[in-house]
């Protein structure tokens, strides 16, 4: 009897202590090879307390800055952002073959260049390397990346020319290379797109020469090329067909007659300040659904017309043309 008792108290024991051990198909989740690649990453980085939560000893699909597919447990995002983070972006990023976001943001003392590592990460949707100290040119290898949708590079230290295959990027949705040291003229290339005309923001730099003539089909929902040196005619941009909803050409050394454009019926904003450009504003102005307008610091001359949004905005809008004149601005003569 005794020796039962003691068999069924050794039992229950064993059934707790089964019970109550982590099951390794539930507890570990995360592939081993990727785990390793994580790690990798982490000493490369110099082992930042930022990543403290990458413990070797636990699962890496709920380690910080990190993601799991649902399915296949695979890393497919990648997001280190905001920490005090030293060093350059390691090679071994390249070695997470499931990646679909890649981040690293606000990161001030990352340096060095890109590594073309980055180019064999064929699942990539998003890449976002901005607010960095990165340096060295924006690397062609991009173009490889045929699933990307957001490649934002901005506020780094990048220089030389922007390469012109970036637009064989058939799915490319939003390209930011403003903020940086690139110059050279912008490719003519980028007046047709692969895919659908992603919104461009180049902004920044010190891009120089003339808004090519392949222009006249780039329909993006937003661009920004200000404070650049590019000159010429920005008239080929604009045409009553397109769908452009936020446009911003400031300080630049464009020259042309503003006065024989028609702009887009969905223009929701537009910068043209700081400029050189001559006539006047068109009367179809007035039937554009405006929220923000700035020509100031150009020669535009003639009445502002009457009517729609124009005489909503502030005289700072207009101030500092040759003869522009009318509400809000003085009257004319």
């Amino acid at each position: 009897m005794e020796i039962s008792k003691l068999f069924l108290l050794s039992y229950l024991l064993l059934l707790l202590l089964l019970a109550t051990r982590p099951c390794p198909s539930l507890s570990e989740r995360c592939n081993p090879n990727d785990k390793k690649v994580l790690l990798q990453i982490k000493k490369a980085l110099n082992n930042p307390y930022y990543l403290a939560s990458w413990d070797p000893n636990s699962d890496c699909c709920g380690w910080y800055c990190v993601e799991c597919d649902r399915t296949t447990h695979r890393i497919n995002s990648l997001t280190i952002f905001s920490g005090n983070i030293s060093g350059q972006i390691p090679d071994a990023v390249g070695d997470l073959p499931f990646l679909e976001i890649l981040v690293f943001h606000k990161l001030s003392n990352l340096t060095g260049r890109i590594p073309p590592a980055i180019s064999k990460l064929k699942n990539l949707k998003v890449v976002d390397l901005s607010w960095t100290d990165l340096s060295g040119p924006v690397p062609a290898f991009f173009r490889e990346l045929k699933n990307l949708q957001v490649l934002d590079l901005s506020f780094n230290k990048l220089s030389g020319p922007i390469p012109a295959c970036l637009s064989q990027l058939p799915k490319l949705d939003t390209l930011h290379l403003d903020r940086n040291r690139l110059t050279g003229p912008i490719p003519d290339s980028f007046g047709k797109f692969a895919g659908i005309a992603p919104s461009l923001y180049l902004s920044h730099n010190q891009l120089s020469g003339k808004i090519p003539s392949s222009f006249r089909g780039f329909n993006p929902s937003s661009i920004d090329l200000s404070r650049n040196k590019l000159e010429g005619d920005l008239s080929v941009f604009f045409n009553a067909k397109k769908t452009t909803q936020i446009a911003d050409f400031s300080r630049n050394l464009f020259q042309f007659d503003l006065s024989r454009v028609e702009f887009p019926k969905s223009l929701t904003a537009l910068d043209l300040s700081h400029n050189k450009i001559t006539g006047g504003l068109p009367k179809m102005m007035t039937s554009l659904n405006l929220y923000s307008l700035n020509v100031s610091y150009n020669h535009l001359c003639g009445k502002i017309p009457a009517g729609g949004k124009l005489q909503s905005f502030a005289d700072d809008a207009y101030f500092h043309n040759q003869c522009l004149c009318g509400a809000p601005l003085r009257r004319c003569n």
